[in-house]
């Protein structure tokens, strides 16, 4: 019986660790335009998450007037680092009767990653708010994606509609 319960131990501590679903989802190529919560109504946030940089945004107005974005910020190639270094913590051996650490005083699990897509945030300040309001419907705007001499891509998006005043 104590024979049968230590190989059943292992295995429900395993089973309990599995129960998160699957590893989080990668991001996929989207692109949104809103105004930012809270009641500022002049300023258009653009967020697009896509395989090559945002490096222009501009409101085209149904006049054919444009506005270009304030700022544009890119994470291009985002990183992240994860995981376990018990070995380089002094503080934490993994065995608590040891002073000094030692390499083989506890393992070292360390993970390192790169997603292939950029994460861009641009944001555009409404020159005519009134007018914006008006005839939101008609604005539209355009998007340029990539760097010269490499890939570079133009999409139109539609204007975001106003918040309720």
């Amino acid at each position: 019986m104590r024979r049968f319960l230590s190989l059943l131990l292992p295995l429900l501590v395993l089973a309990a660790c599995d129960g998160d679903g699957g590893p989080t989802p990668l991001p996929t190529e989207q692109i949104t335009a809103a105004f930012p919560p809270h009641g500022i109504t002049d300023v258009i946030v653009i967020d697009a998450t896509d395989r090559l940089p945002l490096r222009s945004a501009v409101l085209i107005a149904p006049d054919g007037r444009t506005t270009q974005a304030d700022g544009i910020e890119v994470n291009d190639r985002p990183h992240y680092a994860a995981g376990l270094s018990a070995s380089a913590n002094p503080t934490r051996t993994g065995l608590g009767e040891l002073s000094v650490p030692s390499p083989l005083s506890g393992p070292a699990i360390h993970s390192e990653g790169e997603l292939l897509i950029a994460l861009s945030k641009a944001s555009i300040t409404l020159a005519d708010p009134v007018s914006y309001r008006r005839d939101w419907q008609r604005y539209r705007i355009r998007l340029d994606f990539g760097t010269p001499p490499g890939a570079v891509e133009t999409r139109e998006i539609a204007a975001p509609e106003p918040p309720a005043s």
